[in-house]
């Protein structure tokens, strides 16, 4: 091969081959939180569930969603506010094991994207907002940065899948406690 033959397919590769090889897409991140009971919805903006875990603000939409749950708002900034340290490497293995998929399953029929039409779908979504959630917490995740990963721009809430769940457990904080504790153990000890 010819100098010029080798300066002209160098020339190709870098023009042509190389930005398409390397580029990488911006991913999705969810930008709102459609909140659906039976045959209503209601949607609010992850960045206004930002501000008000942060600050304590909160828009007029939002008030009157918060208001709805019969919490006050304190404790409910304190659970969207609540991080969990997770090594990245832990929560790869725990969201893939057994017991991650149990979870994942359940609460794929929560939380999952529009129009999703299998729990597989929502799982992969699930998963990928874990990891993308640690590492925007910069190993520690809480809900905001679960839905601040979450691969689609709506995150579809299931009202009443979730009251299916909570009949089942006394509280959220034990349903978390439950999820993360036992199984992180478990697994670190792998």
């Amino acid at each position: 091969m010819n100098f010029s033959k080798f300066l002209i397919f160098k020339t190709f590769f870098i023009l042509i081959i190389s930005p398409s090889f390397f580029y990488v897409p911006k991913g999705n991140a969810a930008e709102e939180i459609k909140i659906t009971y039976s045959i209503f919805s209601r949607t609010i903006k992850v960045n206004s569930l930002k501000t008000f875990a942060k600050e304590g603000k909160s828009t007029k939409k939002l008030k009157k969603i918060l208001k709805a749950t019969g919490s006050p708002d304190k404790e409910i900034r304190t659970v969207l506010n609540r991080d969990f340290e997770v090594p990245i490497t832990i929560a790869s293995k725990l969201v893939y094991s057994e017991i991650g998929n149990v979870f994942l399953t359940r609460l794929s029929s929560i939380i999952h994207p529009p129009r999703a039409t299998d729990e597989r779908t929502g799982m992969l979504a699930l998963r990928a907002s874990v990891i993308q959630g640690i590492n925007i917490g910069n190993g520690k995740i809480n809900l905001i940065n679960f839905f601040e990963g979450y691969p689609t721009k709506t995150v579809i809430l299931d009202v009443n899948a979730l009251s299916k769940v909570m009949n089942k457990v006394e509280s959220i904080s034990e349903l978390l406690t439950f999820f993360t504790n036992s199984p992180l153990e478990k697994i670190k000890k792998n």
